[in-house]
């Protein structure tokens, strides 16, 4: 999907919702333990539930790779079913020198078929750049992450008197373009992207953290957006897990529509 595409449908849907879908066998409600594939089942119903309210969705590969040739086939199967005008993103973080990337990239982008990758920037250029180089498809580099282990390296002050994160923006910026380049950023990290919007005023940014992990949507917005939205909000366990019964998919709609009359208010503003 290209970058235009993917903003025609932010317009279209007056939305930025990106649904996670960190399928736990054991998250999921009961009942759909019968079903022959419980994950493939649920994911369905959570796409069907969902798919009027977001643009992108986010497998987590570690939630199907955990399970073997069984989770990969309910992978393949589940990217199969979203409609083909919806963004993918491959929540990898994969990260290698150059050749093992060109066949991670092959994996996602070819035998997959997503749109993007997460990639973990810390061996440098050669592990990001193999995946530019596939035509309307996307690298999602690490920049600013959510979780708690960020302060353990990403605000490191450098001599130059940069902090990392901030280099690692900057220079990861210059070797693609905001066509092919998306970058992270945690929600929970919103009084940095004034800052980071002066380093890549025109990438999107994909933002995890909103809601179960306590960032603000409105905090996210009033620093991130820029002129084309320029932002993919992230939901997983606020809409996967808002409800155990069997009506849990109508729940998750709820939420979904609930985040993306939102956003909707959000845009018409901007």
């Amino acid at each position: 999907m290209t970058r235009q595409e993917l903003i025609q449908q932010i317009n279209k849907k007056q939305s930025f919702l990106c649904v996670g879908l960190d399928s736990d066998l054991e998250k999921i409600p009961n009942h759909l333990l019968e079903f022959e594939n419980p994950i493939l089942e649920f994911n369905k119903r959570i796409i069907d539930a969902t798919k009027e309210y977001c643009v992108a969705y986010k497998p987590n590969i570690a939630f199907y790779e955990s399970m073997g040739l069984k989770g990969w086939e309910t992978l393949k199967a589940t990217l199969e079913y979203i409609p083909k005008d919806i963004f993918t993103i491959a929540d990898a973080k994969r990260g290698d020198i150059g050749n093992t990337a060109n066949m991670y990239a092959k994996a996602f982008f070819e035998t997959y078929n997503f749109d993007s990758v997460t990639i973990a920037p810390y061996m440098g250029e050669d592990s990001v750049t193999p995946f530019l180089s596939h035509p309307g498809k996307w690298g999602i580099v690490l920049g600013l992450t959510s979780n708690a282990g960020a302060f353990d390296f990403q605000f490191s002050e450098l001599v130059t008197g940069e902090l990392l994160y901030e280099k690692v923006l900057r220079t990861t910026a210059s070797w693609g373009t905001n066509e092919n380049l998306m970058f992270v950023v945690g929600a929970t990290k919103a009084e940095s992207l004034t800052k980071i919007r002066k380093i890549i005023p025109n990438h999107f940014l994909l933002v995890p953290g909103v809601g179960a992990q306590g960032g603000s949507l409105s905090e996210v917005c009033k620093y991130g957006l820029n002129q084309d939205c320029g932002l993919l909000i992230n939901s997983s366990r606020g809409i996967l897990y808002a409800d155990s019964g069997e009506n849990f998919a109508n729940a998750s709609a709820r939420i979904a529509q609930r985040i993306q009359q939102e956003m909707a208010e959000i845009l018409s503003k901007k």
